[in-house]
């Protein structure tokens, strides 16, 4: 098919990633022109051969574990190779969820541009870097795009991955922006498109478990060899401390009221849903709330 909603992932949001994929084909009336395909981490060896390794992020040396909670991430750039550089492909964060019609963004006019994505937030977003989270793609367009390869030139120091992931390193005339309602930053309203609970700590179906992520590089604008000098005294960093609730309600009850549907609808079982809470993959008192959320509007 010419149109393809690819979602990346790896165990860790795998449930997430499932509710994901349920939720773009129920706010969808066009569910016969599109795909929806899950992209697995477990599935691309390169990941595993660089486990331990040190790479390249934001100008200071990280190493690389396939644990992290977004070891994912670098899925992102394979979409084009999977289409066979072809077609239009919409690339999405296994905590995105539509509320919205995706076929909206898949068939809008590019303007000739080979993505279309929106700005980070933050001082990411200030300096230029672009939310590759959610992304229309051009596939025909994007052959340069080898993600294997380009994986390992993180591990070559050849890469910067925050350069990469940011989109810093594609032609700025070639990428267009969309409304940020298409990738909306923990922000729910009427004119939402897609929900991204993109604060990795307030994800609404982690609260209470202990955190599984690396925090992000701080003192972002200090010179290189300063941070590298503070990593040398200071250390790695660790995982540490616990997710937390989400601050808005709403969003809470909305992932809920979509996994309740999954599993009325056998999408997601009850035996998997328990496996996932044995694994701390999801809040360990899950069942518990969904008897409490209500049904969500037809």
């Amino acid at each position: 098919m010419d149109y393809c909603v690819f979602i990346h992932t790896n165990p860790k949001q795998w449930l997430g990633a499932l509710v994901g994929q349920y939720a773009l084909r129920r706010h969808s009336t066009h569910n016969d022109k599109f795909d929806v395909r899950i992209i697995h981490h477990q599935d691309y060896p390169f990941f595993q051969a660089r486990e331990g390794h040190l790479f390249l992020r934001d100008g200071v040396k990280r190493t690389w574990h396939n644990e992290d909670l977004q070891s994912f991430t670098p899925l992102r750039f394979m979409p084009p190779e999977l289409m066979n550089y072809a077609g239009r492909a919409v690339l999405i964060d296994p905590d995105v969820f539509a509320v919205g019609d995706i076929w909206e963004l898949l068939s809008r006019d590019m303007r000739g541009k080979a993505i279309v994505c929106r700005r980070r937030s933050g001082s990411k977003g200030i300096t230029g870097g672009l939310a590759s989270s959610v992304m229309l793609l051009d596939c025909a367009q994007l052959t340069h795009w080898r993600c294997e390869a380009q994986f390992n030139e993180l591990f070559e120091f050849k890469r910067d991955y925050m350069n990469w992931i940011c989109l810093k390193l594609e032609p700025r005339e070639t990428i267009g922006l969309f409304e940020p309602e298409w990738n909306d930053f923990d922000h729910l309203t009427e004119k939402t498109k897609l929900l991204h609970n993109t604060k990795r700590k307030t994800q609404p179906w982690k609260t209470g478990l202990p955190v599984d992520f690396l925090p992000a590089e701080k003192l972002r604008l200090l010179p290189g060899w300063v941070r590298r000098m503070r990593r040398h005294w200071l250390g790695q960093p660790v995982y540490s401390g616990y997710y937390l609730a989400h601050p808005d309600p709403q969003q809470e009850r909305f992932f809920f009221g979509l996994l309740r549907e999954c599993l009325e609808k056998g999408v997601i079982t009850e035996s998997l849903l328990r496996e996932e809470m044995q694994r701390n993959h999801v809040r360990h008192d899950a069942l518990e709330l969904l008897e409490r959320i209500p049904p969500l509007a037809a």
